[in-house]
């Protein structure tokens, strides 16, 4: 993922969404602090990039919350979850 100043941005945005259109993410910056990503376009219904998958199993909750019953019934069942 390419990181550019906000200045830069403005200035470089032709260039810029070139790259976007060919698959490239890119994270702007104001004051080194990062306010924006430049990412393609996905029209409804098409399927995701490898890139947005990734982010989606990563935002995936980690934890599953159940009730000690349910933890203690599948322990005894020699099982994790």
């Amino acid at each position: 993922m390419k990181t550019v100043g906000s200045y830069e941005a403005k200035t470089h945005l032709a260039s810029l969404l070139a790259d976007v259109e060919s698959g490239e993410y890119i994270t702007i910056t104001k004051h080194g602090r990062p306010i924006a990503v430049l990412r393609p376009y996905i029209e409804h219904g098409k399927s995701m990039t490898v890139r947005e998958a990734t982010a989606a199993l990563r935002a995936f909750p980690y934890k599953i919350e159940m009730e000690t019953s349910d933890a203690l019934s599948l322990i005894s069942k020699d099982r994790r979850y």
